[in-house]
């Protein structure tokens, strides 16, 4: 009996001097893993608690006593189908065209856009083009406060001519196939933008969701599209944050997306074939 008690007592001993310790331990692996999981994440933080809240020059952090986010751009970025900059007749352009713009001399971050406008920023646009993808951007972006819902973020829309689609043609239908020319077209591409803003005002179907079965229908895994919206040149990506395209004129915000609901016959100029996707 006294042994039996004498280890009985040490278990006991064990027992109520071990648990403090291993709750302490869980609640450091879980801290450590919840700081982990949001440095993976790399999601920027957000200044403003909803997109109602966020001003249409955006926000962000201000480090010493300077602004790290261009309000001049982000105004660009958010304009509305509403705003007086939106109303202007539709002029046709092409994706060679927007190639064909030139990159603005000596432009620095914080200048106005008067030499973006000289060259072609603020025309109302619309683009025949092949549609490869939309991604979504919950990074966090200024323009969206930082905010990273797919709700009140950016699609960043990846175009391509049909020049592009011949030369890099799709080898088969399954996922490798696609991303295998996907990274041979996509450098050849101009980019355009779904907005929050623009979606909350009337056209909730600018989502990656509405484009992503279209696309995966389409011939060559390419749909052909017809966007229109505003030129603009994205100043941040050209001094800074390069992407994978031809330069960093884009179509942003778009205003109107249509498709191609026949394939791959719609023309420019023809209405016929074409349905938007509101």
């Amino acid at each position: 009996m006294r042994k039996v008690s004498g280890v009985f007592a040490v278990l006991l001993f064990s027992l109520v001097f071990a648990g403090p310790v291993v709750g302490a331990a869980t609640k450091t692996a879980t801290k450590t893993k919840s700081k982990s999981t949001a440095t993976a994440t790399g999601l920027k933080p957000s200044c403003a608690k909803d997109l109602a809240h966020c001003p249409p020059e955006g926000c962000g952090p201000i480090v010493k006593g300077v602004k790290s986010f261009d309000p001049n751009l982000n105004l660009k970025k958010n304009l509305l189908p509403s705003d007086p900059a939106t109303q202007l007749p539709v002029t046709a352009e092409t994706l060679d065209g927007m190639k064909a713009l030139a990159d603005p001399a000596g432009f620095k971050k914080f200048d106005t856009r008067e030499k973006l406008e000289a060259i072609g920023e603020g025309r109302k646009v619309a683009v025949v083009a092949f549609l490869l993808v939309a991604r979504d951007e919950p990074g966090g972006e200024s323009c969206n406060c930082g905010l990273h819902s797919l709700d009140e973020t950016d699609n960043h829309l990846v175009l391509v001519s049909k020049d592009t689609i011949d030369k890099f043609p799709l080898k088969g239908k399954t996922a490798a196939s696609v991303s295998t020319a996907l990274k041979k077209r996509e450098p050849e591409s101009l980019t355009a933008e779904f907005t929050p803003r623009v979606r909350a005002a009337g056209h909730p179907n600018f989502l990656k969701a509405t484009m992503d079965p279209l696309i995966a229908k389409a011939n060559q895994h390419a749909l052909l599209v017809r966007v229109t919206g505003m030129l603009m040149f994205d100043s941040q990506h050209f001094l800074e944050n390069h992407l994978t395209r031809v330069n960093n004129w884009e179509i942003h915000p778009v205003l109107k997306m249509e498709f191609c609901s026949t394939g791959s016959d719609c023309t420019a100029d023809s209405d016929t074939g074409w349905k938007s996707i509101d």
